[in-house]
């Protein structure tokens, strides 16, 4: 199973890799829980000070696999929905709550669950030749995975239901203007740059981040009392940490800071 979810960590980056190629790293179930299991590592591990998700070949995740599905028999009733929650909605929370920054290089095709992996990622580069796909439409199925959730929230209900009830291929180009997508680059310079952006964030504030994106997942979902509330939380947080003392030295002394990610 590492073979097909490979995963390195280096420059305090951790890179998962879906590596299924012939298959556009459609995801099975054993994927599915290694790709959670890596997140909540790289939440835990003060090392790990970013991640990046991409694909080989073609694809970045044409959805889940859904060979071996069974679409006849008697079905008990309450499977489908456990289905879910114990699957494709834990595998999109497990990016949402990732307490790094989490980058997707869009290298191909994204479609279904696998578009929904991108758009929960903190930031988004996409490959030029890259395309996202809400494909449940195309076989009669609801969007799993929080696309219902997320869509809406990056784009506006309409677009939403636009890409959902067409099921129609969005080039990258389009998912940018829309601001799906951070930025488009040529397929020869996403690894190049999807590493000097990982770098970047690497070289951060750590917990800085993991709060900043807290309350920014946070704010879409509450009022603004709330909002400001958990603001106030989090700045008193984010104080005690030796990065924001090492950011308020630097300003006062007139230097360039040097985050430890602490």
């Amino acid at each position: 199973m590492e073979s097909l979810v490979q995963h390195a960590t280096d420059n305090h980056v951790s890179r998962i890799t879906l590596n299924r190629p012939e298959a556009l790293n459609a995801i099975a179930p054993d994927q599915r829980e290694r790709i959670i299991g890596l997140l909540s590592e790289a939440s835990a591990d003060p090392d790990v000070r970013a991640v990046v998700i991409t694909g080989t070949g073609r694809g970045f995740c044409a959805g889940a696999d859904l060979r071996g599905t069974a679409v006849a028999g008697e079905r008990i009733a309450g499977d489908v929905a456990r289905t879910i929650r114990a699957g494709a909605q834990r595998l999109i929370a497990a990016v949402l709550d990732c307490e790094k920054p989490v980058l997707a290089a869009v290298n191909g095709t994204a479609a279904g669950i696998g578009a929904h992996l991108a758009f929960a990622c903190d930031l988004v580069l996409a490959a030029e030749s890259a395309r996202f796909i809400e494909v449940f439409v195309r076989r009669g199925l609801v969007p799993d995975g929080g696309g219902a959730y997320l869509l809406p929230r990056l784009i506006g209900p309409q677009r939403a239901k636009e890409l959902m009830f067409f099921g129609d291929a969005l080039a990258a180009k389009d998912a940018e203007r829309l601001g799906l997508v951070n930025r488009v680059v040529p397929d020869g310079e996403l690894a190049k740059t999807a590493r000097e952006w990982a770098d970047r964030l690497a070289a951060g504030p750590t917990r800085t981040l993991a709060l900043t994106k807290q309350l920014v997942n946070a704010s879409l979902d509450t009022d603004r009392t709330t909002a400001f509330a958990a603001e106030a939380v989090a700045q008193e947080i984010n104080m005690t940490t030796a990065d924001a003392r090492e950011g308020v030295a630097s300003f006062v002394e007139r230097r360039k800071a040097e985050f430890k990610g602490r």
